[in-house]
């Protein structure tokens, strides 16, 4: 979840991330309808009967440390597939990123705990659960093309492209878009496109897609993202000023749209045309 980050020294930022973390934790509880939570009676989210163990869903990458490899699977066993992130898929893609690779060198130590970092011109990374939630709930699949609107720092790309066989993304911040594709060709994504740009009007040259997600939140839905869904193509996007909530809204085979309402976040504001519309 991309937040501002103004002049605050970092232990103070971390500590409002915390604090958001712990919305993001609770409210599922309090929206009447927690799309992608597969529920018991007792409201607890079921596990996959037949789920792999997170040693065989984390990839190490090229020679990094074995700390960070651990410190991967740690946050898939405990942070995803511990909670209510159950698509294999998903998690094989998370175990596969290197998230340190998509933080600041002096924040690395910090990469796989879950809550938001700084990445510099006043945004963060989102926390891994985010990440993996948006992805699952947008059902991300081989063979699909997916847009990507808010790079940030290119993870959220990346665990598209560990995925879909086209991604591409937006971001209207221009030096966050140069760094997000350097880093992603340095780290062999051959596979996602990445421009500068405001993505409210998405990408219609590269249109239809199968899987739209969003990092920042506007007070509507814009309608150029739903026209550019494909039949069967979802969209994940939080929704909302001060109280946001992640919206579904999916394009079935016979051109119908399907809106579901999902939990409350906090994120960073869409700016750009999406204001000008309010």
């Amino acid at each position: 979840m991309r937040t501002a980050w103004k002049q605050m020294h970092i232990p103070l930022a971390l500590g409002i991330a915390a604090a958001v973390l712990v919305l993001v934790a609770v409210a599922p509880s309090l929206t009447q309808q927690p799309v992608g939570r597969s529920q018991d009676q007792g409201g607890q989210p079921k596990k996959a009967a037949d789920s792999r163990p997170s040693s065989e869903l984390v990839v190490r990458y090229r020679d990094e440390p074995s700390e960070s490899t651990e410190a991967r699977r740690r946050m898939i066993e405990r942070d995803l597939a511990g909670r209510d992130v159950t698509d294999e898929v998903v998690l094989q893609a998370m175990g596969k990123v290197p998230r340190h690779q998509f933080v600041p060198a002096e924040l690395r130590g910090s990469a796989y705990a879950d809550h938001p970092l700084p990445i510099g011109h006043e945004q963060t990374i989102s926390q891994p659960y985010i990440v993996a939630l948006m992805t699952q709930l947008a059902g991300a699949r081989k063979g699909m093309r997916a847009l990507d609107i808010g790079t940030g720092s290119g993870y959220q790309a990346a665990v598209l492209g560990e995925i879909c066989k086209e991604v591409y993304s937006i971001e209207i911040v221009e030096p966050l878009a140069k760094e997000a594709k350097k880093r992603l060709a340095d780290l062999g994504y051959k596979n996602i496109t990445v421009r500068q740009g405001d993505g409210y009007q998405g990408w219609p040259d590269k249109a239809p897609f199968d899987v739209i997600i969003v990092a920042a939140a506007p007070d509507h839905v814009p309608q150029p993202l739903v026209d550019q869904l494909a039949p069967g193509g979802k969209l994940v996007i939080p929704v909302g000023d001060w109280y946001q909530e992640l919206l579904v809204i999916e394009r079935d085979k016979d051109g119908k749209i399907h809106r579901d309402r999902g939990i409350g976040v906090r994120f960073v504001p869409m700016t750009g045309e999406a204001q000008k519309r309010k």
